[in-house]
């Protein structure tokens, strides 16, 4: 029955209370005020609820809201078959303490009596939620004892997707393997190491008992603060999934080649770029998100030229050999980390960034030497927002071409390779190793 990994309980009562009283605050930050859930975490761990927690306990609460948000689809159609009608808007954030407290039941491993005691303890210190505590405590002790069947009926996987949304995948995918990509986007996703020096792979490898992924990439099955991990302060790698790992890899050999990484925040491919030898100029419109860049090459002893500038309007009076352009999209591909672009992502966004992206490719392209090489990637699902941008492209810029990508410069993924020639990952892509993130890559050449 339990999707989810089993969560480390909090130490104590208090602190369980204090827990789900974040996640709680955590959930309504995403559904009601439309916030991404890494802002609403870091400002309320900075000076909410989750401020006054140690950090196992600040963990516990942010694994309920991302467990939640995650199946808050089925959850909401689960709360719908135990209640006689919908709540009113005078209930605040009843419905999401139910939420809350049925994630832990069927998806966490935590013991339903205490997610059920300490559900109605949280409606109790609400004000709205007050009054209506006998009916949480009512409808949760119903749940524990119709477990085996309350899922019965309940399609999970085409609930966690808004409908402009299943539509869209169902027309690019087909709707087998789009549910493969939401079970997939279900499941927590491991943690993806990129090593600075790849022939200490093996090495690392071992020290952290890791696993070498055929893409060169570190995977580890493990939870905790991740510097506390060895090599960390040593600089010694970075996190970053294996398969936002790729598009870098696809300029080939950059070791002392001019390469220009454009919307480069927040750096993980730089920091492959400057790893492998390349003289990488990073540019960024976001100078905070710069700065963490910064931090990172710092850690890592590797070096970049770093400018604050919006990619669409750059004129350095000259060109490069190399460009990567990982351009902004709706990051509809990394929902198992990010559950919550799955419920704030509209169409409109989508078309908007597709706007941005062809801009920004279009301009790109002006800075690219005949005969170089351009990488455009996205971490979205959308068509738009890959093979059509790429599509439309090429169809007025005749003097650019596709050069296609081969499984072998990705490890043996043959299934990500499309039909013209270009990367396409899924989260269903090795699955049993514990999936990918989606993205897309294509490789152009200017051919004059």
């Amino acid at each position: 029955m339990n999707d989810e990994p089993a969560a480390t309980n909090p130490k104590s009562e208090d602190a369980g209370l204090a827990a789900r009283q974040g996640a709680h605050r955590l959930i309504a930050a995403v559904l009601t005020q439309k916030r991404a859930l890494d802002e609403a975490f870091a400002q309320d761990a900075a000076r909410g609820i989750l401020a006054r927690l140690a950090p196992a306990d600040r963990g516990f609460a942010r694994a309920i809201a991302t467990t939640t948000l995650r199946h808050v689809g089925a959850l909401d159609l689960i709360i719908k078959k135990l209640l006689d009608r919908k709540l009113p808007p005078r209930a605040g954030i009843t419905q999401t303490i139910l939420r809350a407290a049925l994630a832990e039941i069927f998806f966490m491993g935590v013991k339903p009596h205490a997610a059920v005691d300490l559900a109605v303890e949280a409606a109790a210190h609400d004000d709205d939620a007050l009054h209506f505590k006998s009916l949480v405590n009512a409808i949760l002790r119903r749940a524990l004892r119709e477990t085996d069947t309350l899922r019965d009926g309940v399609d999970g996987e085409r609930a966690a997707l808004q409908q402009w949304m299943w539509r869209s995948w169902i027309g690019t995918y087909g709707e087998i393997k789009t549910r493969e990509i939401i079970r997939a986007q279900m499941n927590e996703a491991p943690l993806d190491l990129s090593v600075k020096d790849p022939a200490s792979l093996e090495d690392w490898a071992t020290r952290l008992g890791a696993k070498i992924l055929p893409t060169g990439s570190l995977r580890l099955h493990t939870s905790g603060r991740i510097e506390q991990l060895e090599g960390f302060d040593e600089g010694q790698w970075w996190v970053q999934d294996a398969a936002a790992a790729l598009p870098a890899s696809l300029l080939g050999d950059v070791a002392g080649k001019d390469v220009l990484d454009l919307c480069a925040a927040p750096g993980g491919k730089t920091l492959w770029l400057a790893s492998r030898g390349a003289n990488v100029t990073s540019l960024d419109r976001s100078g905070p998100r710069l700065e963490r860049l910064t931090q990172n090459l710092e850690r890592l002893s590797l070096r970049s030229e770093i400018i604050v500038e919006d990619a669409t309007k750059f004129e350095p009076g000259r060109t490069w050999e190399k460009i990567l352009l990982d351009a902004p999209c709706t990051a509809t591909g990394t929902a198992r980390r990010h559950p919550d672009v799955l419920l704030l992502k509209s169409a409109a966004d989508r078309d908007r960034l597709a706007d941005l992206q062809a801009r920004l490719l279009a301009h790109s392209a002006t800075l690219l030497a005949v005969g170089g090489t351009l990488i455009f990637c996205t971490c979205s699902l959308e068509p738009e927002e890959g093979p059509k941008q790429i599509d439309a492209f090429l169809g007025l810029h005749p003097q650019f071409a596709r050069v296609a990508i081969t499984a072998s410069e990705i490890g043996g993924l043959d299934e990500a390779i499309t039909k013209s020639g270009d990367m396409r990952t899924l989260p269903c892509h090795w699955v049993d190793e514990g999936g990918l993130d989606g993205f897309y890559a294509a490789r152009l050449t200017r051919l004059s």
